[in-house]
């Protein structure tokens, strides 16, 4: 595993004050689960922003023979569905999968998410302010189950920022805007059910706006027995002419390769930055592995003008795993192993500093120089 001069977890879920919870008023006993997949950009102040996926969970979510759900209602705010134990399978630690809509998986959550600003250093070693008063959180119905999973892109000094909607009426992704990197006005859902992982590109290409996005389904059509491509959730990309409305490209992007590894799925991890050799993208394979799988963080690099070209694809080489001497002080907290999952990247002189979550329990940022992508002239 390779050394880096900055690979530290920043943020645990031992930091974050729960009395500034928006489910602070529900009246029952929460905890965080996790503090972790962080939106990631430069204020105008220099200093870093993260926009934290905080998972907040029930302490006791089973009494008797019941099992208890969060979630946000429009009309009553945050609640607690029960369920008959016997009729839920809680294998998953992360779900509650409803046994009596089966083959069909439906599923309620064992935490619900919401939004938090972190403000570090212009190195991203420290914290310096944790934005308690900026908290994104539930608003509307498509957001019942919660808010994940922020990217951040910041495109003609304005900052756009994708997250997750989790709800029974749709999965989808849904677009904030900001003009200085802490107060975001929600401007509604651009893609429709099951996209997550939509990164925008930090900037126009030839009058056109970018996005990686990673469409899913529970159904998925075999490849051609000679060819190296696998089947399976991969990444694709779409257009716009103004970021709010999104035409898919014709042609797939990066999917999966048969390397022997038995790779399940790829999806977008970092947004997209301009370098002087090309788009610098980082992105998540999982491997297959029991119930979640290994996640791992990967690098391509694109053509600055047509990014759907593919400079470089590396997909031998993980340029992140997780890293178990990181978090050996959380191992009464952690509840999934192996996996990385990056989630923003910006510019400091000779080097990156990246933002992951690590196990989905916590912050983890690494300074990677920029001659490990052969990138060591851009500034």
């Amino acid at each position: 595993m390779t050394n880096r001069p900055f690979d530290n977890i920043i943020l645990t879920p031992a930091d974050i004050d729960l009395s500034f919870s928006p489910m602070r008023d529900l009246h029952e006993e929460t905890y965080v689960l996790g503090a972790f997949n962080p939106g990631m950009s430069r204020l105008p102040n220099g200093n870093i922003i993260l926009m934290v996926r905080i998972a907040e969970a029930l302490k006791n979510p089973i009494v008797g023979n019941e099992v208890k759900a969060l979630r946000w209602d429009e009309n009553r705010g945050f609640t607690i569905d029960k369920y008959p134990i016997d009729e839920v399978d809680i294998s998953d630690p992360r779900h509650l999968l409803l046994k009596k809509y089966l083959p069909m998986e439906v599923l309620a959550l064992t935490s619900l998410s919401w939004i938090l600003p972190v403000e570090l250093n212009a190195e991203g070693t420290q914290i310096k302010n944790i934005h308690y008063d900026k908290i994104i959180s539930p608003k509307n119905s498509s957001q019942e189950y919660g808010i994940e999973d922020a990217r951040i892109s910041l495109i003609d000094g304005k900052y756009f920022m994708t997250v997750c909607t989790v709800s029974s009426e749709r999965h989808a992704t849904t677009l904030y805007s900001s003009e200085d990197g802490l107060n975001y006005r929600c401007e509604g859902i651009i893609l429709d059910h099951q996209n997550k992982d939509m990164l925008l590109f930090e900037g126009c290409i030839e009058g056109k706006y970018y996005a990686l996005t990673r469409p899913l389904g529970m159904l998925y059509f075999a490849t051609n027995p000679k060819s190296n491509i696998a089947p399976g959730p991969g990444i694709n990309m779409a257009e716009s002419l103004d970021l709010l409305h999104w035409k898919p490209c014709d042609k797939p992007f990066i999917r999966q390769i048969n390397t022997g590894s038995e790779m399940m799925k790829l999806g977008g991890g970092a947004q997209p930055i301009k370098t002087e050799q090309g788009w610098l993208v980082l992105f998540h394979g999982v491997e297959k592995n029991k119930d979640i799988g290994i996640y791992r963080t990967y690098w391509a690099l694109l053509n600055s003008k047509d990014p759907l070209q593919i400079i470089h694809l590396e997909l031998n080489k993980p340029l992140l795993e997780s890293k178990p001497s990181l978090t050996a002080h959380l191992k009464e907290n952690i509840y999934i192993n192996d996996v990385v999952f990056t989630t923003g990247i910006v510019v400091s002189d000779d080097k990156y500093i990246v933002a992951s979550g690590e196990l989905d329990l916590c912050v983890r940022i690494t300074h990677i120089p920029k001659t490990e992508f052969h990138l060591s002239n851009q500034h």
